[in-house]
């Protein structure tokens, strides 16, 4: 009786010890795309629902990452809208209706799931962390804004020995966003014209730039 005691004792320990190097893993993932990624670049899908589940949206295009404060969303499908961050200001070009909108980046991108994946400051900062496990290949963690106020209920980044894979987004309306990445390169030698924006000639632009 005792040994087999000690066999469910050591068994229960191991399997504690694993579930807190899993854990770990998840955080040392976080922490080494913020510290260790420099240029991110891949394909992504968006989805977003309502808080009962409906689709809203389908989309997909590529997305670019140069720290510091440095991104670009490129939307294909369903239609055509870029969204560059210049390190400056932040420019949201509607191909189809001609028209851009321009905002202080700053402002635009406080507590926002953009801001952290392109910001200096690490995640603790201004989230609450905390792993999580969805019995997929991917390790967890769930971020929740330590300002009551902000305008996400929560963000969760799945990762796996590759890098980013997916990135869940809740925002105050209970509305969910859901990032899928594919063909992921880490740290390749990105342009850096590619963060440039110049509006093209005769399009309407909206806002003041710094």
């Amino acid at each position: 009786m005792l040994k087999r005691f000690s066999l469910m004792l050591i068994g229960s320990l191991s399997l504690v010890s694993g579930m807190a190097h899993a854990e770990q893993d998840a955080v040392d993932r976080l922490h080494q795309f913020v510290e260790q990624v420099n240029e991110f670049q891949a394909t992504f899908t968006q989805t977003v629902v309502d808080g009962q589940g409906n689709l809203i949206e389908e989309a997909e295009g590529e997305f670019l990452l140069s720290r510091p404060g440095k991104f670009r969303w490129d939307y294909v499908s369903p239609y055509a809208q870029e969204i560059v961050a210049d390190g400056e200001n932040i420019w949201f070009y509607d191909v189809d209706l001609e028209q851009i909108t321009v905002k202080n980046q700053d402002e635009a991108l406080a507590d926002t799931p953009a801001g952290l994946l392109s910001g200096q400051s690490m995640p603790e900062d201004t989230y609450n962390i905390t792993v999580l496990n969805k019995g997929d290949d991917l390790q967890w963690v769930e971020m929740t804004p330590k300002d009551h106020d902000s305008n996400y209920q929560r963000v969760e980044l799945g990762f796996d020995k590759t890098g980013l894979q997916q990135m869940l987004m809740t925002d105050a309306f209970d509305q969910r966003t859901k990032l899928q990445f594919s063909d992921v390169k880490v740290n390749p030698s990105l342009d850096v014209s590619r963060f440039d924006f110049e509006p093209p000639a005769g399009v309407d632009v909206v806002g003041d730039t710094q």
